[in-house]
């Protein structure tokens, strides 16, 4: 532009001005040799990308943990609501003594009902239940589980016969019968189906019943259940589980 208004003899002159005396053009905003403006250096960019990235799954944890939170909440509440006043009973164990639930108040129980004429379920189900409580003996840190067994068949199962039967199994194993009023109000408070079938000529039967074992935390209250599915593996990981996040039901 301001050539355009040099007299032209001016401009002959100029032109004959060596290239290395003219203006360089100016770069302004624009990069290198005229190009778009220079992106951040790697390093700065890395660090960018990281802080974006941290201060994201910063957020993603602290959201889980939130959500983690509410779930036991809630959980708690359900459990709370589902255990008071249940599973109270006044039974007798193997040895002839009185026994109720308080007397295990502060203890792990995993529980299990059953029957001394049981073929196979009972035996397999206690099995289980023992070698649970082995593999969580192992661990010193943890509290001893006291294993029970409480009989749905008390016409046959009276002390001596639990008592016989109970040896097959963990030595801590504390078998609890009562009469059949006893014994029908602890399985109610369980929720613990059994129906006796019809008798054979040797006058023999079955009991057909719930296949469960529970577990109950140290407030005396249920905390979770374990069906035929489970492995003794699988039981013992979940009861450490629940000893290490452990809160009272009962305030």
């Amino acid at each position: 532009m301001a050539l355009a208004l040099l007299p032209a003899r001016c401009l002959r002159r100029l032109s004959l001005l060596p290239l290395r005396l003219l203006p360089a053009p100016s770069r302004g905003l624009s990069g290198p040799r005229g190009g778009p403006p220079s992106a951040l250096p790697l390093g700065r960019r890395v660090a960018v990308v990281a802080a974006v990235g941290g201060a994201a799954g910063g957020a993603w944890l602290y959201l889980r943990a939130r959500k983690e939170r509410e779930r036991r909440e809630r959980r708690r509440r359900e459990l709370r609501a589902l255990a008071l006043g249940q599973g109270d009973f006044q039974l007798v164990d193997h040895r002839g003594r009185p026994r109720c639930k308080a007397d295990f108040r502060g203890q792990w129980v995993l529980l299990y009902f059953g029957f001394t004429h049981c073929p196979d379920v009972c035996p397999d189900e206690l099995e289980k239940l023992s070698r649970a409580v082995e593999l969580l003996d192992r661990d010193a840190a943890l509290p001893r589980v006291q294993p029970l067994f409480i009989t749905v068949d008390p016409e046959r199962d009276d002390v001596a016969a639990v008592e016989r039967y109970v040896r097959d199994f963990h030595p801590r194993l504390l078998g609890l019968t009562g009469s059949p009023e006893q014994v029908r109000a602890v399985s109610s408070a369980y929720r613990v189906y059994a129906s006796a079938g019809p008798k054979d000529e040797d006058g023999d039967y079955i009991v057909d019943h719930t296949i469960i074992i529970y577990l109950l935390g140290p407030d005396g209250l249920f905390l979770d259940y374990y069906n035929r599915s489970k492995t003794a593996d699988k039981i013992a990981e979940s009861v450490r589980q629940h000893m290490e996040s452990y809160e009272p039901l009962l305030d």
